[in-house]
């Protein structure tokens, strides 16, 4: 069960890593660390991806808490398949009906995270860009919520942190890349990318519900406790 869910959890970091670039490459070039030492730029890269990761782990965690109750009762299957088609459907619509669709609260939600690695930005403490990375994983992402409905199925507060670790550790490589060297992606990359966006995350939604059928398939649709005791001894 560990190494399916560190598996799941990195894959899913690797395939979010050309989100990544595409989308997150602006706001990664914009890190005031071009005209320092490269030991001083290794460590606020290090403290930037740290808060990250630490975001995402700490999102695992409640997210594993909230639903191992859910779990014990045999809502594992249910979870899985309503998270599947809840981002499919949202998926469908966002990027093929209405891309203006957004509830008013996310732009809220958005403006406050945007002030918060503003202020980040401004600061010269030398933990400023450990704050900058938490609030960086904080920001509305298509990837991310993905990533924080797999953490969902593990049923496990362990599962759920483990999880969004494996994720947040998966596209850092990517990150510190385009950070480090400078790479700048083409617009027609970035382009592409996008169109690609909507494919990986109705896959990965398409992976969710297979899961959650209990069909008995290694990694895609693994057997499922459906029952308390099974789920007490399985963790």
């Amino acid at each position: 069960m560990i190494t399916q869910i560190i598996i799941a959890g990195f894959g899913l970091g690797l395939l979010s890593s050309f989100h990544c670039i595409g989308m997150c490459g602006p706001l990664a070039l914009a890190l005031p660390i071009h005209h320092y030492s490269p030991l001083k730029r290794m460590l606020a890269l290090t403290l930037y991806h740290n808060g990250r990761i630490l975001t995402y782990t700490i999102l695992g965690i409640v997210l594993g808490l909230s639903s191992s109750s859910l779990i014990l009762v045999g809502w594992q299957q249910a979870i899985s398949i309503i998270s599947g088609i809840f981002i499919l459907i949202a998926t469908i619509y966002y990027y093929w009906i209405s891309k203006r669709w957004q509830p008013s609260f996310m732009n809220r939600y958005h403006v406050l995270v945007q002030k918060m690695m503003s202020s980040f930005l401004k600061s010269e403490h030398p933990l400023a860009f450990l704050g900058l990375g938490m609030a960086n994983g904080l920001l509305p992402c298509g990837m991310v919520y993905v990533a924080v409905a797999g953490a969902l199925t593990t049923g496990t507060v362990f599962g759920g942190g483990l999880f969004m670790l494996s994720y947040g550790l998966a596209t850092v490589p990517a990150m510190v890349l385009l950070t480090w060297a400078g790479l700048r992606v083409d617009v027609s990359v970035r382009n592409q990318l996008k169109k690609l966006m909507p494919v990986m995350i109705s896959a990965v939604a398409i992976i969710l519900i297979l899961r959650g059928l209990n069909l008995g398939i290694p990694f895609i649709s693994p057997a499922l406790a459906s029952h308390q005791g099974d789920a007490i001894l399985c963790h």
